[in-house]
């Protein structure tokens, strides 16, 4: 892993390593929530943290694309790129984002390692019927209704990481539970 060089407040420089931990699951898993809670933490304990809320990266940085196979795969990989920039220069970059597909993740993986970037795979994994429930934007009731199709994990589909960093099932812990386990993990990689 690579560590940057950061000067403190009183002008010396210390290693701080980054890391992009990439949270995937459903739409409405908790994924985002997490994410947040997670920051928090970390900022208070005087981490440089920023999430790349999947939402807000397909307004600015990816408007215009689709939601086809395709269009998901470009979406993930520039989320990726910005992650592995953010954390080769000593940033937590959180990547709360569907990312439906196995292998635009594993692209995402490989960039890291090829430039010796800290990565870690997060699995969200909230029941669809949980996540219906949530419904946190209101994307199961359109596709109920028709209004939608294409929603990953009911008519288009999530292909769940198979041995992903940490396995988080939001539907059975708090918020803070789920960013406790996460924050663990960090801590013994090294990287809180």
């Amino acid at each position: 892993m690579r560590a940057a060089r950061l000067m403190t407040s009183n002008d010396q420089e210390k290693d701080v390593t980054g890391a992009t931990i990439w949270l995937t699951g459903l739409p409405s898993a908790g994924k985002t929530t997490i994410a947040y809670e997670l920051a928090a933490r970390l900022k208070a304990e005087g981490r440089r943290v920023q999430v790349l809320d999947g939402d807000e990266i397909r307004e600015f940085l990816s408007a215009g694309l689709g939601f086809s196979r395709e269009d998901r795969h470009t979406n993930v990989q520039r989320i990726g790129y910005v992650a592995e920039l953010l954390a080769r220069n000593g940033v937590l970059a959180l990547a709360p984002v569907i990312a439906p597909y196995a292998d635009s993740r594993e692209a995402v993986r490989k960039r890291h390692q090829s430039e010796g970037t800290a990565y870690l795979e997060v699995h969200v994994a909230t029941p669809v019927d949980v996540c219906s429930v949530r419904d946190v934007k209101g994307l199961y009731a359109k596709q109920a209704a028709g209004e939608i199709s294409g929603l990953t994990g009911v008519d288009d589909p999530y292909e769940a990481p198979e041995s992903p960093d940490l396995r988080i099932e939001s539907h059975q812990q708090t918020v803070q539970e789920s960013a406790a386990a996460l924050h663990a993990l960090l801590t013994e990689r090294g990287l809180a």
